[in-house]
């Protein structure tokens, strides 16, 4: 009776143990494939954060066009609010300026 439990036990056990063997075999050959593609979109990102693309500079470069527009028209208004008023600054031209 013990030996037909040990025997039991022991068909029991090696289909765990197949199964396991099993899973532990797949997870080894999925796991550099796994890894490689990581790295490689690790790497990638590393290269994206470093490098600036072509229509990121362009974007960049209307930005800066669009702020520098506003500047000038924000101190174009107040240069004619300042010479309508008859208080222009020093460096204010108000001849040019049919108001």
């Amino acid at each position: 009776m013990k030996i037909l439990l040990i025997l039991a036990a022991s068909l029991s056990l090696s289909g765990c143990a197949v199964a396991s063997l099993a899973s532990l075999a797949s997870t080894a050959i999925t796991a550099p494939v796994k890894v490689a593609k990581t790295g490689v979109n690790a790497v990638s990102a590393g290269v994206d954060a470093v490098t600036t693309s072509q229509s990121e500079i362009d974007e960049r470069r209307g930005r800066e066009a669009r702020k520098a527009d506003e500047r000038r028209g924000r101190e174009l208004r107040a240069m004619i609010e300042r010479c309508r008023r008859g208080r222009p600054a020093p460096t204010d031209d108000c001849s040019a300026l049919r108001y």
